[in-house]
């Protein structure tokens, strides 16, 4: 009678079991109905910030084969190319430029560096031009990603659905409703959240990323892939077990 009831409850846990099967996971910007919808959205140039490297080549139409544009470069160091070397923005926000000396370029757009470092250029350049990069724009992808870690955008312009897509996008176990921006300024981190199964994510402030951004993607309650690997285990294991007991049960009843 005890083998009997024990069987009983086995068969009871394995119901229960069924019944605790992983939700389905949520999609990227489930609320799209209508195809032909067009969303706009706005793009804000990155500032540069202390600790940037920047790389600032300057041009012009000097037809002397460079040598006068190579005054106001940084020096080519043996195979190194003088665009990679790169200016580090001190934690003054400035930086130190040949011929010219300190320029302000902490919270300067490129464009805005550019000019400022064009209208202090003197001597025989003619018509010079300042090209500005960032050499150090890279966000870090943590949490429930495939690839977590550091990404290197030489592009300086990346979105947080491109970001999750680099990092080998959200796992089952991701909280894609409520993934965690954080982003670093001058002496404070700002902290938002962003809702990636909702349209609603192209109008945030954090669609566009920023250099040095951290995104966390948190577990939500129901990782579907694991939950469905542990269930298929608990729910082999739970048969296994009935079916021994079905066997002792078997044997018992026949002495």
């Amino acid at each position: 009678m005890k083998i009997l009831s024990f069987l009983l409850f086995s068969i009871f846990v394995v119901i229960i079991f069924s019944s605790c099967r992983s939700q389905k996971p949520l999609g990227y910007v489930e609320d799209f109905t209508d195809t032909s919808v067009k969303v706009h959205v706005k793009y804000s140039e990155p500032v540069i910030q202390k600790g940037d490297q920047l790389s600032i080549v300057v041009y012009s139409d000097a037809i002397d084969g460079g040598i006068t544009d190579a005054m106001y470069n940084l020096a080519n160091k043996g195979t190194e190319n003088a665009s990679t070397q790169g200016f580090l923005v001190d934690m003054e926000g400035n930086i130190q430029y040949p011929r010219i000396g300190k320029i302000k370029a902490d919270g300067l757009t490129k464009a805005q560096l550019s000019e400022e470092i064009r209208k202090k250029l003197t001597g025989p350049l003619q018509n010079p031009s300042v090209l500005v990069h960032l050499l150090n724009f890279k966000i870090t992808m943590l949490g429930q990603v495939s690839k977590p870690g550091p990404i290197t955008i030489p592009t300086e312009k990346i979105t947080i659905l491109e970001a999750i897509g680099l990092a080998g996008d959200i796992n089952d176990y991701g909280k894609k409703e409520e993934v965690v921006i954080l982003r670093p300024t001058d002496s404070t981190i700002e902290h938002g959240t962003i809702d990636l199964s909702s349209k609603d994510l192209f109008g945030s402030p954090y669609y566009f990323l920023r250099q040095n951004d951290v995104v966390l993607v948190n577990p939500n309650k129901y990782g579907a892939r694991i939950g469905e690997q542990v269930f298929n285990q608990r729910l082999g294991l739970a048969f296994s077990v009935i079916n021994m007991l079905i066997l002792l049960y078997g044997i018992f009843s026949a002495n």
